[in-house]
């Protein structure tokens, strides 16, 4: 690759042509600040629209000050980062930023993870030179997501996640100006367009423009209520983000900390969503058998491939997008509408209690999962199956407000009956393990024999879109897996027109998984927290005794008594959805 010859900061270094003076900074360690840019490396995708000018630098023999996040490097550039013209323009750009911003910083949802208060900190801004009109726009809220648009600062990476990362088209730049601003067409509501609140945008906000609806104030009410019976179940991928937030390295197993956490918050039972995930793949794996044994008897009537069903996101992404095709995925509801849906009839009655009088948290990596409580079709006369959701970031600030040394807590165990679970529960929370878990059940159901191996390498890793062929004793089954709802539009539009070859697929809407929910702790973008993370995942499952659905006595004990038989009438009324035509 053609190299060239610069000079930063009075240090020579040699460079690749073509890369910016950000990059070539960073290379020799110096920290240019940004806003606005935000680069993707797994995903091959970088935001630098250059528009908010707080990367400037300065290029010795060029007039004005150059944003380097969007200038490349030429031969014999020279450039100064920190000097006064530079520091003096950045606190200038960021003054005025400011004074078009509001001063709600005590009450603000990204107070303390802002990243524009962080650069006034560190540009050492105590006071704004500049005064005059403020922009005022109507505060949106949505199911899930709250846009508070007097705090955008135009920097377009939600528009950069929602467009290039998911396709899903719902976030852009419109009117000119000063009243430009980042919004659906229209200035239209987010919950009247398709957005389908994977959360992404929220993920990668610099500000409070974009924030989920916050629900801590509900289960601390319904906690105080000594009438409630309240519970809480836990999401796979929780246990594996958690201590970030309370300054463990990434990828930091965390689980008993996390029950012994939700303990003391005062919780009358601490369960385990991957008790539900053993649950769904009880159900999805006979649901894929049952159609893939049909398709081979000769009945091509039978919907292949077999879509997953867990995220809420992508069924929203596939109801608005892709309606046509939502006879293919499965019925089966996700494992946290599972778990509800268990908890206020098989556990109520257990009880002996209404259930309106038990409350049903839910703590998630997801924001969607706010949107897909409210369901309608997850309700009974008006009550939901799952009460409220707490995302991984509101449980850390919940745990912080009562002064819990988290880092000191005891590892406790999950309470029972709806605690147990299986490694193959585990591997739900990254993109894989949803259809690993399905194929450890559904090969020993199908064949009568024990898996060879439990590990299957071909269905892990971060490639955007993979594919696998597993032998089912004679019988190749061809899987699919897409993460991030853009590669999951290639394998609709495949599936659309004929050209798909599998009988079964895994979508998960965000990048990574679930690891990379939107309600994760903020990662801003870094492979590595992601790929940390999965590999505590897989570590967790690992360690298992019991790594297969079908093994789990609690699940099978559950069928005795209550459900009968995987794809029954009850379990297909109480663990079974159907799905809409958003295109509307």
């Amino acid at each position: 690759m053609e190299t060239v010859n610069l000079t930063i900061d009075k240090k020579q270094l040699v460079v690749n042509k073509g890369i910016t003076i950000l990059e070539a900074a960073k290379g020799m360690g110096v920290q240019i600040p940004t806003l606005c840019h935000m680069k993707l490396d797994d995903l091959n995708i970088e935001n630098r629209p250059g528009g908010c000018r707080v990367c400037v630098v300065e290029v010795e023999g060029r007039k004005n000050l150059a944003p380097a996040c969007c200038t490349e490097v030429q031969d014999g550039m020279v450039i100064n980062t920190h000097n006064m013209r530079v520091i003096n323009a950045r606190r200038t750009v960021v003054e005025l930023i400011l004074s078009d911003h509001p001063f709600d910083c005590l009450v603000c949802a990204k107070s303390g993870n802002c990243e524009l208060q962080d650069m006034a900190h560190n540009l050492g801004i105590r006071e704004i030179h500049y005064q005059g009109e403020q922009s005022t726009y109507r505060e949106d809220t949505s199911p899930a997501i709250i846009r508070d648009v007097d705090k955008c600062i135009m920097c377009r990476r939600c528009e950069m996640m929602c467009n290039e990362v998911q396709t899903v088209g719902v976030l852009s730049a419109i009117n000119r100006g000063f009243n430009s601003v980042v919004a659906p067409a229209f200035e239209m509501n987010l919950d009247h367009s398709v957005c389908t609140y994977c959360g992404q945008c929220v993920a990668v906000c610099p500000t409070g423009a974009l924030t989920e609806v916050d629900e801590t104030a509900k289960v601390i009410r319904a906690l105080s209520d000594p009438e409630k019976t309240v519970i809480v179940q836990t999401a796979p991928a929780v246990r594996a983000a958690l201590g970030e937030e309370f300054g463990m390295e990434p990828g930091t197993l965390v689980t008993g900390k996390l029950v012994s956490s939700l303990k003391r918050l005062g919780f009358d039972h601490v369960f385990d969503t991957d008790f539900a995930a053993d649950l769904t793949i009880m159900e999805e794996g006979t649901e894929l058998l049952g159609r893939l044994n049909k398709f081979l008897g000769g009945d091509k009537s039978v919907k292949l491939p077999i879509l997953t069903s867990c995220c809420p996101a992508w069924v929203k992404f596939f109801e608005h997008q892709f309606s046509s095709l939502k006879d293919i995925p499965s019925t089966a509801r996700s494992p946290q509408q599972m778990f509800g849906s268990i908890a206020k009839t098989y556990f109520a009655d257990k009880l002996g209690i209404k259930r309106e009088n038990l409350v049903v948290v839910s703590i998630m990596p997801c924001v969607a999962k706010k949107y897909e409580r409210g369901r309608d079709e997850f309700k009974v006369n008006g009550n939901p199956d799952v009460d409220h959701v707490l995302t991984t970031r509101e449980l850390a600030a919940l745990i912080k407000l009562s002064n819990i040394d988290f880092n000191s807590l005891p590892n406790d165990d999950f309470d029972q009956p709806l605690g147990e679970s299986t490694g193959a529960a585990v591997i739900f929370g990254t993109t894989g393990g949803v259809i690993e878990a399905a194929i450890r059940t559904a090969y020993e159901i199908q064949t009568g024999k024990e898996l060879p191996r439990l590990d299957f390498e071909e269905l892990r890793g971060m490639e955007g879109i993979r594919k696998a062929t597993i032998d089912f004793n004679g019988l190749p089954v061809n899987i699919g897996i897409a993460h991030g709802l853009g590669n999951a539009r290639k394998l609709l539009e495949d599936i659309q027109s004929g050209k798909s070859e599998f009988h079964a697929i895994e979508i998960m809407s965000c990048p990574g998984g679930c690891i990379g929910g939107g309600g994760q702790p903020y990662h801003h973008g870094n492979a590595e927290i992601l790929k940390k993370r999965q590999k505590a995942i897989y570590l967790e499952d690992k360690n298992k005794t019991l790594r297969k659905s079908h093994e789990n006595p609690y699940i099978k004990k559950l069928y005795e008594e209550f459900l009968g038989n995987p794809m029954s009438e009850k379990a297909h009324h109480l663990l079974h959805t159907e799905y809409f035509d958003r295109t509307k």
